[in-house]
């Protein structure tokens, strides 16, 4: 009885599937490849297959509910495996959440509890995603964690009511985090409009660069959707992609200014013939990483916009100034504020649904109908935007996100630590590093660089330890006592 229900589940929620989109896709074209290079190449009809198989095994997987959406967990290096397991959650009319590799385990933990998880698919690696958790080995090197049923701190009824396919925490998972719901027709919506920018087809292979629990919605669902090829590095160095690049005959460059700047940098004298289209995207791409790639590889940088609540608004095809994205397309624009500089608000398709925890639908966040971004921006004499900086106090490492209070309160913990005070530090190459500034409980006897590395190391996210401490003996100060931010 419970398959039947499954099954059923299934089918309606495949009405509006963004899987069923890309099983239509490979349908056209099942002898293409979807994926070449380190893991082999996979068709487009094998791939589909796969995903199919693994579909019916997480349906029948113990823990898996017989109604409802099941949310479920992806802990999984970048491959194609990882691609198998979102699809096929959501297959199975499921909700898949990737849990990237690098969390430690009080992060792990915490997303379990926010996103009340069924359980998490995982492969590699011996820790748990949390407490509690039994554990089945289903094959492949894959594990199932069944979790122990966690009382949703979210309206389980409206979260199901918008279809939910995907959900991705947007800076991080602690702290001032917020889980972002996309639901199957958002996610439709969005590939459409982002794809009218870039503009991917079933002839181009795509040189795979970022990592899939932070750029999944957006890049690997779109080039599949589209019949492309995503070609996988066998490693990061710059060596290794454009090696990957030459060998599979990659037409697009989708990454951040970090892979940008190392394939620019690449010492050999390897040209890119094929490349047609470069898109630099998760934070400010420098001038002189965009100067020194169109002089290496001949082709401009485009300077992507893109946010997990809206997917790829803007684009910039110029290349010429790291902090212009782009005209506003089939997105509205607005800066609020006086004259032509103002806090950045847009509208238009594929907007996200909601936040999770605690649960806001997208009608109440764009209460006044538009999304607040967080982001400074300008208007350009020619219409287009010109980001100037954060209006928000969140740090972006290289497209990597995080918050100066969700490390401050790790550093606290510290015995040496009376308190603490984070704040970004700008960055060539990663657009902004987190710097602390430390008061002592001894300031005889401060803690050391490499003993507050090894406490946050332990547990935060790489991205999120500062790379730099300073001690200090007072820090300033609001009227109520809170550390003052500027």
């Amino acid at each position: 009885m419970a398959r039947t229900v499954q099954s059923t589940r299934s089918v309606k929620a495949l009405s509006d599937s963004i899987v069923e989109a890309i099983c239509a896709r490979a349908a056209e074209a099942p002898e293409r490849a979807a994926f070449v290079g380190r893991d082999g190449e996979i068709s487009f009809g094998n791939l589909v297959a796969e995903v199919e198989r693994w579909a019916t095994v997480i349906e029948r997987l113990p823990g898996f509910p017989a109604e409802g959406v099941a949310r479920i967990g992806v802990r999984c290096p970048d491959g194609v495996q990882h691609t198998v397991l979102m699809l096929a959650v959501m297959r199975a009319g499921g909700c898949a959440v990737p849990v990237a590799g690098e969390l430690p385990a009080d992060e792990r933990s915490m997303l379990a509890r926010t996103t009340a998880l069924h359980g998490v698919l995982s492969q590699g690696g011996e820790e748990r995603a949390a407490d509690g958790s039994e554990r089945h080995e289903i094959g492949g090197g894959l594990r199932w964690e069944r979790l122990a049923a966690e009382e949703p701190c979210f309206p389980v009824e409206d979260f199901e009511s918008v279809c939910p396919a995907f959900i991705r925490f947007s800076s991080g998972t602690t702290g001032a985090s917020k889980g972002v719901v996309l639901s199957h027709g958002t996610l439709r919506e969005r590939l459409d409009s982002a794809n009218r920018r870039l503009g991917i087809g079933g002839t181009d292979r795509v040189l795979w660069t970022l990592p899939m629990a932070h750029h999944f919605a957006v890049s690997i669902l779109l080039y599949l959707r589209e019949g492309a090829t995503v070609v996988l590095p066998e490693g990061s160095l710059a060596g290794d992609l454009l090696t990957a690049a030459c060998q599979h005959g990659a037409t697009v460059f989708y990454g951040s200014p970090f892979q940008a700047a190392l394939l620019a940098a690449e010492a050999s004298e390897r040209d890119w013939p094929g490349l047609r289209l470069a898109v630099s995207t998760a934070a400010p791409l420098a001038p002189e990483t965009a100067g020194a790639f169109v002089r290496r590889y001949g082709v401009r940088l485009s300077q992507g916009f893109g946010i997990i609540e809206a997917g790829l608004p803007l684009l910039s095809t110029t290349g010429e100034d790291s902090m212009v994205v782009g005209r506003p397309d089939d997105f509205e624009l607005r800066l609020e504020g006086s004259g032509t500089e103002g806090g950045l608000c847009l509208r238009g398709p594929g907007m996200f649904d909601a936040y999770l925890s605690p649960w806001c639908p997208r009608q109440e966040v764009m209460a006044d109908g538009w999304f607040h971004t967080g982001d400074l921006a300008r208007r350009e004499a020619d219409g287009s935007i010109r980001l100037v900086g954060r209006l928000k106090s969140v740090i972006n490492v290289g497209g990597s996100k995080c918050f100066p209070e969700e490390i401050e309160e790790v550093l606290r913990r510290h015995e040496g630590v009376a308190d603490a005070r984070v704040r970004g530090e700008e960055h060539a190459r990663w657009g902004m590093l987190p710097v602390a500034e430390i008061l002592p409980v001894d300031g005889s006897s401060p803690p050391t660089d490499g003993e507050l590395s090894a406490h946050c190391r332990a547990r935060l996210a790489g991205y999120k330890i500062p790379v730099r401490y300073q001690m200090v003996r007072e820090l300033p100060r609001t009227a109520s006592g809170k550390v003052r931010r500027v």
